[in-house]
């Protein structure tokens, strides 16, 4: 989790714990701390620091993506999804299709730069990403949905593609894939997860100083959602799963 404070000395910082989130203090790590540069928001480091540090790596990292590539993105209005959305961009997408489940939602990820914004359910899902696409099929998808919509997606993908999870929001298990299914067009799928990243590397580190720098210089734009007093952290919490809420939330201490 993300929190944002001061220290002694009047300096806002950003770090990250694994526990005491939820507390009006808590103690951080020298190596998982890091000063705000003045221009990026509490609202937007809290932002970048969790979902998108996860979205770098998910772009960066694990797809590798390439200049021209076609990424969709799932939850697109979400804090990971709406930064996934304008990172695929900066970082050379060739056309970008996000999937959200409300007409707002999907125009939220049209403003942010996507291409083309669809229905993410899982009926039809297949139909609707091939079509964004002009019939083709898509280079790189990034799920936190999982379930049936994770089995659709296996099927948009064309040779030497990618599919990333990084999350189970429907709660539902995907089918177990046959390695031999793979190996036909030699998709590659994998998987992300940031805790394990930051407690080998810390917190800080080339992908957060870049989405700073750019939040900081207006090329990023963090989503900051809904703000709940600590007391109303249960709130934000089934604000979150009744798919209520759009970008971060933030709990004040």
């Amino acid at each position: 989790m993300a929190v944002v404070g001061r220290t002694t000395a009047g300096r806002r910082v950003l770090g990250y714990v694994s526990q005491g989130g939820y507390a009006a203090k808590t103690v951080v790590a020298d190596r998982d701390l890091i000063v705000l540069p003045d221009a990026v928001s509490a609202g937007e480091a809290l932002a970048v620091l969790v979902q998108g540090v996860t979205a770098w790596h998910l772009l960066r990292s694990v797809a590798r993506i390439r200049p021209g590539e076609t990424v969709v993105v799932h939850a697109a209005a979400g804090g990971t999804g709406s930064l996934l959305v304008q990172l695929a961009r900066q970082f050379g997408a060739g056309r970008v299709i996000a999937t959200a489940s409300s007409k707002d939602k999907r125009a939220l990820a049209l403003g942010l730069g996507a291409d083309a914004a669809i229905d993410g359910d899982a009926e039809g899902y297949r139909e609707r990403v091939l079509d964004a696409n002009q019939g083709r099929p898509v280079d790189i998808v990034l799920d936190a949905i999982g379930g049936p919509v994770l089995d659709s997606a296996l099927d948009t993908l064309g040779y030497l593609c990618r599919l990333v999870t990084y999350g189970t929001s429907s709660g539902q298990p995907a089918t177990a894939i046959a390695p031999s299914r793979l190996a036909v067009d030699t998709i590659t799928v994998a998987g992300f997860w940031l805790v394990p990243l930051i407690a080998r590397h810390g917190a800080a580190g080339t992908a957060l100083n870049e989405l700073l720098d750019l939040t900081a210089h207006h090329r990023l734009r963090p989503l900051v959602g809904a703000e709940y007093d600590l007391g109303r952290a249960r709130d934000a919490h089934e604000d979150l799963l009744g798919r209520r809420t759009k970008g971060k939330l933030i709990l004040r201490p």
